[in-house]
């Protein structure tokens, strides 16, 4: 079967390997259509990637086909299309026992901890698997996409009316935008690039988008009559960024990192305790979150229209991924058609 294989980094290798066996019990044997390639698989491919090892078989978004299936109780049937949600949790330690999967002590993560989704087949439980009868298989290679957001906004526990501020307008803080939309808030996202919050401001309906520098601090209590949000949402992965997070926060309100990268965030313990605030960090997402987001893209109360940017079939990887790693390429989804 054809497969795509990241044997060190920025070297994708298209390659044959075997197809899967019959699925043993509970799980299901799915063919893949769509793969979309995130910030975690650009992290693996510049080297960047915590808890990585290489080679590996990227895709953890994935729109699949059910081709067999060893399950009676789920419901599922051949031909159904679905999203996987792909943290592999255990089911035993803590995590997993208070219903908090997506943080299982043994979590294992298709595309990052074992090998995930770039072929043409894989095997995944049943339980795993999230059907839709109406939307796309491009949709649904966006799904754990906006899972991350839709559990960060989860995290945050927005309330309607509420100033909340998304800092990064990258695929993440994209993500987390429908999700605050939906509860009601007052969106406010910074970004350091202009054409970044214009597409926000566009596509998103974001009514306000600030350019983060050195003012913006200042320019947050003009937008909300002196008072700074009550809800900041970082997802810039950036350190500066974070730690700045803390000066930017209302008295009482809640930080909330999304974006993740490797090192150490440290912050003013006075400023922290003076405020009282509240610092949460949200990973991955849990099956609930699949289901609410397929919901709210059937009814169309999140739009995926603006999102997939840039599509290659998977036979062009090592072409495409040329071209999508130059900053000129404007890239913000690309999906791997199999």
């Amino acid at each position: 079967m054809d497969t795509i294989v990241l044997t060190k980094p920025g070297e994708f290798e298209f390659k044959q390997t075997d197809a899967p066996s019959a699925p043993p019990p509970g799980q299901a044997l799915v063919r893949v259509r769509r793969v979309g390639i995130c910030g975690t698989d650009w992290h693996a491919v510049h080297g960047r990637q915590p808890f990585f090892t290489y080679p590996r078989i990227l895709g953890h978004e994935l729109g699949v086909e059910i081709e067999q299936i060893n399950d009676t109780s789920s419901g599922l049937k051949p031909g159904d299309k679905c999203a996987v949600e792909p943290y592999l949790n255990c089911g035993k330690c803590i995590a997993c026992r208070r219903g908090r999967t997506n943080c299982c002590a043994n979590l294992q993560v298709l595309g990052v901890h074992i090998d995930g989704g770039m072929r043409s087949q894989i095997l995944v439980p049943a339980n795993k698997l999230h059907k839709s009868d109406k939307l796309s298989l491009d949709q649904l290679a966006l799904v754990e996409t906006l899972g991350i957001g839709c559990h960060a906004a989860n995290r945050a526990n927005v309330e309607r009316g509420e100033w909340t501020l998304i800092l990064g307008a990258g695929p993440i803080g994209l993500s987390v935008i429908p999700f605050v939309q939906a509860a009601g808030a007052n969106v406010i996202v910074a970004d350091i690039s202009a054409s970044r919050l214009k597409f926000c401001a566009t596509n998103m309906k974001v009514q306000h988008t600030l350019i983060s520098d050195e003012t913006l601090g200042k320019k947050l209590t003009d937008l909300i009559g002196g008072d700074l949000p009550t809800v900041v949402i970082d997802a810039t992965g950036n350190s500066q960024s974070m730690m700045r997070c803390f000066d930017l926060v209302a008295a009482s309100g809640k930080i909330v990192f999304v974006g993740l990268f490797q090192g150490d965030v440290t912050f003013n313990d006075p400023n922290f305790h003076r405020r009282e605030m509240t610092l949460l960090a949200t990973r991955n997402a849990v099956g609930g979150d699949f289901k609410r987001i397929i919901q709210l893209i059937e009814t169309g109360v999140v739009n995926t229209t603006p999102w997939i940017t840039h599509r290659s079939p998977a036979g062009g990887i090592v072409e495409s991924v040329e071209q999508w790693l130059k900053p000129e390429s404007g890239v913000l989804k690309a999906i791997v058609e199999f």
